[in-house]
């Protein structure tokens, strides 16, 4: 009886769980499917068009939220990315972005496309009025990553900076005053305590 009993409760948990689960999983695509689908639309702006799209966000924020946005700040991001990284955000890069704009977690194995994800929720957070910081393993990563990165951000119009031990206090200041650093967590760790 007790054994009956215990299968009925996991199959209730299990089923609420799948069905809150694939709400989520719901939501995500239908971001995905809305970002696709302005692909072309977006393709066809011409660089000028493509950055301007940026200061369009900006006055559009006025009086919206980062969410009404949210698909075409993200087409806009992966043309960018496409126009000067060669690099096409994939639509698991395009979930991450979401979860991490969510303030989630998003965990991506190893050559998944963490970095080229995190440019996303970067730029539709810059871009809604606030300063990002992104957080490396190491010094290597954070200035590669910024160098790498830098050249979306700075195509649509954005600073973009890092943190690494071996820079003075001015440098610091300068570069935590970008749109956008990249750094490690024992260097923020310092720097704000």
């Amino acid at each position: 009886m007790l054994t009956a009993i215990y299968h009925i409760m996991i199959g209730i948990v299990n089923k609420l769980f799948n069905s809150i689960s694939s709400n989520k999983l719901k939501k995500y695509d239908d971001f995905v499917q809305q970002i696709n689908r302005l692909e072309n639309k977006i393709s066809r702006l011409n660089d000028n068009e493509l950055k301007d799209k940026t200061q369009f966000f900006r006055d559009h924020l006025k009086n919206n939220s980062l969410d009404s946005i949210l698909p075409e700040a993200f087409a806009v991001i992966r043309e960018a990315a496409k126009r000067t990284v060669n690099m096409r955000h994939f639509d698991v890069q395009l979930i991450g972005g979401i979860v991490l704009h969510e303030g989630k977690i998003a965990e991506m194995k190893t050559g998944e496309g963490k970095t080229l994800a995190a440019t996303l929720p970067a730029y539709l957070n810059v871009i809604g009025g606030k300063s990002v910081h992104i957080v490396t393993v190491n010094d290597y990563l954070a200035k590669r990553d910024s160098i790498n990165m830098g050249k979306i951000y700075n195509f649509l119009g954005l600073s973009c900076g890092y943190i690494n031990s071996n820079q003075s206090d001015e440098e610091r200041k300068e570069n935590y005053n970008k749109d956008i650093t990249y750094a490690t967590n024992s260097e923020l760790g310092f720097d704000f305590l």
